[in-house]
């Protein structure tokens, strides 16, 4: 088939260098464009020594044209910049998948309250496809447009999806403790990211507000039919990549008749077919490394009296972002989801 044209909007921060890692390795892509306005001209292995003799591409400017001639467009970039330049792709019959939040909350007004700025794009929110592949596959297929979740929220969705979907949890109140590697905070230059100020040190952050949380709870709420009060802790943990999440369920009556063994074939039969989830054996342990570099999601469960606890690991730069849009390229094109994302997780 012909190869897939490919350009990069925000080529230099981690999720974009993540994705040149996937795609240079697609055997159905073909790279075009890597746009960076303050590296124009720089050969992209110059920044990322790792592309070396892989990434013959240098950096462009995103008003060179290229993006035009592409058959997909990703946008790695901060919230405001697909918004800004995704109406012009379209007209070329461009598709577009976002790893920003431009299109993931599909209340404009929402949007613009935790984001502190104004949806210049309704017409396109109106039409995107949230890329949870594993939960919107269909909708994904024939999207112009996708708007990758983010990753808190991808451990939480595929977590809570069985048990919200046949109606098992007592949805006054679902807690999910979460933890993600320091590379969720982005590419940039902040104290609060420093090695001396990160390395031996753990701390929560966004308790009483994260900006993950109005994108989950909309999810959570087409699950349920109904509202679901979360309760969303994220944390910062000293390593550099992978994520853990902790969700505390309380079993409605449906969910306290069942046993553990009914409980764990639930979860088992909902994610069967799916080759990036993981459902290992009840009371198992999930561990970040064994999904680093991957693009798997593991979970586990275990209970405590009416009280499910599920276990979510992955890696937050892959499922969590890049590699789970790489998943939705590969639906939105007709190729197996599984295409260029069979890297196994490095151990140790």
């Amino acid at each position: 088939m012909q190869k897939i044209k490919v350009g990069i909007v925000g080529g230099t921060g981690y999720t974009g260098v993540e994705l040149l890692r996937i795609l240079s390795q697609h055997p159905n892509v073909e790279l075009v464009a890597i746009t960076s306005r303050s590296e124009a001209g720089v050969p992209v292995a110059q920044m990322f020594p790792s592309l070396r003799s892989v990434v013959d591409l240098c950096f462009s400017d995103p008003n060179s044209g290229l993006l035009e001639t592409c058959h997909v467009v990703f946008f790695a970039t901060p919230h405001g910049v697909a918004m800004a330049q995704t109406p012009a792709l379209l007209a070329q019959g461009v598709r577009v998948i976002d790893l920003g939040a431009d299109f993931r909350i599909k209340d404009a007004a929402v949007f613009e309250q935790w984001y502190k700025i104004p949806h210049t794009c309704t017409e396109v929110l109106a039409e995107a496809a949230y890329g949870l592949t594993e939960l919107n596959r269909d909708a994904v297929k024939i999207a112009r447009v996708v708007a990758n979740p983010g990753c808190y929220p991808t451990t939480m969705q595929l977590g809570l999806y069985p048990l919200l979907k046949n109606q098992l949890a007592d949805l006054s109140q679902v807690i999910a403790d979460c933890k993600s590697g320091i590379s969720g905070a982005g590419r940039k230059a902040e104290v609060g990211t420093l090695f001396s100020e990160s390395s031996d040190s753990m701390k929560a952050y966004g308790v009483t507000g994260h900006r993950h949380t109005p994108e989950t709870v909309a999810q959570l709420n087409q699950f349920a039919d109904a509202p679901v009060n979360l309760i969303f802790t994220p944390h910062l943990i000293p390593m550099i990549r992978g994520m853990h999440s902790t969700l505390y369920v309380r079993l409605n009556d449906a969910g306290q008749a069942l046993g553990n063994a009914q409980i764990q074939a639930l979860f088992e039969q909902t994610y069967a077919q799916e080759a990036f989830v993981d459902v290992m054996p009840w009371g198992s342990h999930p561990e970040t490394r064994s999904v680093r570099g991957s693009n798997m999601l593991r979970m586990a469960l275990q209970r405590h009296g009416n009280l499910l606890i599920v276990l979510v690991v992955q890696d937050n730069l892959v499922k969590g972002a890049s590699g789970q849009a790489v998943q939705n390229m590969n639906a939105m094109f007709g190729l197996s989801e599984t295409t260029g994302l069979q890297t196994v997780a490095l151990m140790p």
